[in-house]
């Protein structure tokens, strides 16, 4: 079956971005050459989700949209026509998120932002997680878990440490 991965990165206080959706806090880690398995991540899914804010952020830095070759789920409150394989999706996460666990293909990639996260985590439909911990502090920002998620039991599957200072959790959720 199909699992549900959010990958991610944050500081190290559990910052996903800067008041403002700024990101430049991942100039830090930035080095050419290294996308710290980003790549060989998003070869092994075939549909993305995320929220309207985390892609109209990207959507604003970008000349054309990163996940075009895969299914997308944009989660909003507003309807829009599709674009594409960019669906604007308003209905319930749990119902979506169950009915493409059902189809066939490779796995799900939760982008963020943290709104999404905590819907996903609140329905226990989170299957993994992948976190870089990016070596700042933040101080302040969104952080990339809101208060009243669910208590859960993780198992640590992997760690990478990188010449950057960045180091990456791979967790799996036990149930």
């Amino acid at each position: 079956m199909r699992k549900v991965i959010l990958y991610i990165a944050c500081s190290l206080d559990g910052f996903i971005a800067k008041e403002g959706d700024d990101l430049s806090f991942l100039d830090a880690v930035a080095k050419e050459g290294e996308d710290y398995g980003y790549a060989e991540f998003v070869d092994s899914v075939d549909t993305v989700i995320m929220g309207r804010r985390t892609y109209e952020w990207v959507m604003s830095q970008v000349e054309e949209f990163p996940y075009a070759g895969k299914e997308t789920y944009i989660i909003t409150r507003e309807l829009r026509e599709s674009i594409g394989k960019v669906h604007f999706y308003s209905d319930d996460i749990e119902t979506l998120i169950d009915r493409l666990k059902r189809r066939e293909g490779r796995n799900l990639f939760i982008v963020g932002g943290a709104q999404v996260v905590k819907m996903v985590l609140d329905a226990g439909l989170m299957d993994e997680m992948i976190i870089s911990i990016v070596p700042v502090l933040l101080g302040d920002g969104i952080p990339l878990f809101s208060k009243g998620i669910p208590a859960s039991n993780l198992k640590l599957v992997s760690t990478r440490n990188f010449e950057s200072g960045l180091v990456q959790f791979h967790y799996m959720f036990t149930r």
